[in-house]
């Protein structure tokens, strides 16, 4: 967490005059109580070229420092700055440098007109409601994605006494930062389903601590399981998670049925129970720079370097959500971008690969009382050390 802060910290001081500068000159939408109604259509923004910026270095709009984005990131940036030549003073041909956003809109907007930003994960729902309602003009040639990634859960934290998400009505709710995809889709989902509340926009900290002291009933977390600020919480703080019911009739076209479970949250969920959920899926998205740009080609490179390492994010050592990435997956409406595309083509490795490997693997494996998927998936992963050229 504190590398987290310290990389976050240097990130904002970086980019602190043209983030000041952009939101000048763009501010964000307001967020009325629903969803297609805040996404309200301004001028399309311009992305700042003038100023130079770090031709080695690829900025990584994630989101706030507590969620699991922000881990995410982190995973990338560790990983890539190892295992690279360095130059007589110690620099490296690539840099990923992970710039705090807030997980929704902010995300979108930064990667839209800061110069330095080059790629963000972002909710894909929201990102496709911008494009739809054309709150920054049409988008649809200045983002490209990357890959598909995890899906985010909703977590809906509540004091002791709600014991469901009907009882919440009329109660001072926290949905996150305003912007956020808390708060932009945690107001429709419960407006869908006829919850009104009194919304609060805290950010996680200030959220957990008005929990505490009474002054929230409940809170919003929008983020990959398992999201490590949880940890903070216990069963003692009198707080547990509220179980959201998901309804096809309202909810199936954007959202998707989840669950956390006790080896998610052992600190708040007992022994063999588990909360129902819903999820979104996120993506990787990136600015779509000229195809003759220094920028694209800092990008290309990094996403032939991220594709071809991969295999590495699978490991005990990163986050379980890597577990759930497809990098060939589609995302149908957006154009994908071209050295990513050419690369899942060209490559006979990958994830495709990848699979196959893991399927041989499993030939050899007893049927009986076979392990649960995320030990036979670490035995797998030394298998392939064992055995690089199977």
């Amino acid at each position: 967490m504190r590398a987290g802060l310290f990389i976050a910290l240097i990130a904002a001081a970086w980019l602190g005059g043209q983030v000041q500068e952009s939101l000048a000159q763009k501010r964000l939408p307001a967020s009325p109580s629903e969803t297609g109604k805040a996404l309200r259509k301004e001028s399309t923004p311009r992305k700042e070229t003038g100023r130079s910026a770090d031709p080695y270095t690829v900025g990584f709009v994630t989101g706030t420092p507590q969620c699991t984005e922000f881990a995410i990131a982190q995973d990338i940036a560790t990983t890539l700055a190892g295992g690279q030549e360095t130059g007589p003073r110690g620099e490296v041909a690539l840099r990923v440098l992970p710039i705090v956003g807030n997980g929704g809109i902010r995300n979108v907007l930064d990667v839209l007109t800061l110069a330095g930003a080059d790629v963000a994960i972002a909710p894909v729902v929201l990102v496709d409601r911008l494009r739809e309602a054309r709150t920054f003009g049409d988008i649809s040639d200045k983002l490209t994605y990357i890959a598909p990634l995890h899906i985010e859960e909703f977590h809906l934290l509540a004091r002791l006494e709600i014991r469901s998400l009907s009882e919440l009505s009329g109660k001072r709710v926290n949905l996150g930062d305003d912007g956020s995809a808390g708060a932009i889709l945690g107001r429709e989902v419960l407006n869908r389903l006829g919850v009104k509340v009194s919304e609060s926009n805290l950010g996680p900290e200030a959220a957990l601590d008005g929990l505490r002291k009474g002054d929230l009933s409940a809170a919003l977390l929008v983020s990959g399981k398992p999201l490590s600020f949880l940890t903070q919480v216990s069963q003692l703080d009198d707080i547990h998670l509220l179980p959201i019911p998901y309804s096809k009739e309202l909810l199936q076209q954007d959202y998707l049925p989840s669950t956390l479970r006790h080896q998610d949250y052992p600190n708040i969920i007992a022994a063999e129970a588990s909360v129902d959920t819903i999820a979104i899926k996120s993506a990787l998205f990136a600015y779509n720079w000229p195809s003759g740009n220094e920028r694209f080609r800092l990008l290309e490179f990094f996403v032939q370097t991220l594709f071809a390492r991969f295999p590495e994010f699978l490991g005990d050592a990163h986050h379980p959500k890597w577990r759930e990435v497809n990098l060939a997956a589609l995302l149908p409406g957006w154009q994908r971008f071209r050295p990513a595309e050419r690369w899942l083509q060209q490559q006979s490795g990958g994830e495709a690969a990848l699979r196959k490997a893991f399927g041989r693997f499993l030939e050899g494996k007893p049927t009986a009382n076979p392990p649960d998927r995320e030990e036979l998936f670490r035995d797998f992963l030394r298998w392939r050390e064992r055995n690089p050229d199977k």
